[in-house]
């Protein structure tokens, strides 16, 4: 791991170099999107012995131990003031809202049904990236990605409905939708910050920013609470809290500041079928064959969506521009920016 993981340095804002970075981009989005997608029925496991409150913060305090030793071990510099507001509001959607909010869905509801509502999330991603991003997404970007979650949702809506014979809406329907928008508003956020100081330590910085708070909590739930370790419940906290709330933000978090927040986070339409695989292959949920068949489909709209004609952007341009502040104070201490370091 290099100490600038996913630090972009600068070039003229042409369609090639906007397609140079989306490419990468593109590849570290679905490394995420991979381990993301295991999330749901690993956090599934875990809500069986542990209630949402201390799978949120034992996650939280766990993940940030690991990431505070990360950035020792590459010697980070500390955030500059003007980014600790960023990180802050990243934290408080992906490490507090999303887990929180997701384990209280779980509790109710199954990974495979959850999925339904974890549909809207790259639209919800796209939003923030267009409201607090800074990102113009031209009209073929959003014509593509809204179909995109016509088909998705629609599909998971039948699978629902085929499966249990209901569609009516439970309390575990509105703590998702609280979820997704969560995770899409961190997303937004988080992306930004990666532009500058690198996916690795976007998400670790945002992780131990909330230390001083989840590892109190963490140990006095811990200390007062019972919780039934069975192997489940080890192995999809174990899953939640080094892949989902700490390596798979490597990953993501480089892939949206490469290619940009709303278009890498297209990538996350593929996330709820891989979903219900994995529901289907580990915790012995339904699966239907046509998964492939709209699996199929929705790439081809994500294609579509990324092949849409982008001007140069607000959010491509601090893509390939904003780490010249960084650079700067950087090069100071006789540092330099390593253009091509990977995850």
């Amino acid at each position: 791991m290099r100490a600038h993981d996913n630090v972009i340095d600068a070039e003229p804002v042409t369609a090639s170099a906007v397609s140079r970075l989306w490419i990468p981009g593109a590849g570290l989005g679905f490394l995420g999107v991979l381990a993301f997608s295991f999330s749901l029925p690993a956090n599934k496991l875990a809500v069986a012995g542990i209630d949402p409150l201390g799978v949120t913060v034992l996650r939280a305090a766990a993940a940030g131990v690991l990431a505070a030793g990360y950035l020792l071990a590459v010697r980070a510099r500390l955030p500059r003031w003007s980014d600790l507001r960023d990180l802050g509001l990243s934290s408080l959607g992906v490490v507090i809202g999303f887990p929180l909010f997701s384990s209280l869905a779980l509790t109710t509801s199954g990974s495979g049904h959850s999925a339904v509502i974890l549909g809207l999330l790259p639209a919800l991603t796209a939003v923030f990236a267009a409201l607090v991003g800074g990102e113009r997404l031209p009209r073929g970007f959003w014509l593509a990605s809204g179909a995109g979650v016509l088909v998705l949702v629609g599909y998971l809506l039948v699978h629902q409905y085929l499966e249990t014979g209901d569609l009516s809406v439970g309390i575990g329907d509105f703590w998702m939708l609280a979820a997704a928008a969560s995770a899409g508003y961190g997303y937004a956020m988080g992306g930004r910050q990666a532009k500058v100081m690198g996916g690795a330590r976007a998400i670790s910085w945002s992780l131990v920013i909330v230390l001083p708070v989840s590892a109190p909590i963490a140990a006095v739930v811990f200390a007062t609470q019972s919780f039934d370790f069975t192997t489940g419940v080890v192995i999809g906290m174990l899953y939640i809290t080094v892949i989902s709330q700490f390596l798979g933000f490597f990953a993501w978090y480089g892939g949206l500041a490469r290619g940009g927040i709303a278009r890498v986070g297209q990538l996350q339409q593929v996330q709820p079928l891989l979903t219900l695989a994995w529901a289907a292959l580990i915790l012995g949920e339904d699966f239907d064959p046509w998964t492939i068949v709209v699996g199929v489909a929705i790439a081809g709209l994500v294609w579509a969506a990324q092949r849409a004609r982008f001007a140069a952007a607000p959010g491509v341009e601090a893509v390939v521009a904003a780490p010249d502040a960084a650079a700067a104070a950087l090069r100071t201490e006789g540092q330099a920016i390593d253009v091509h370091a990977a995850h």
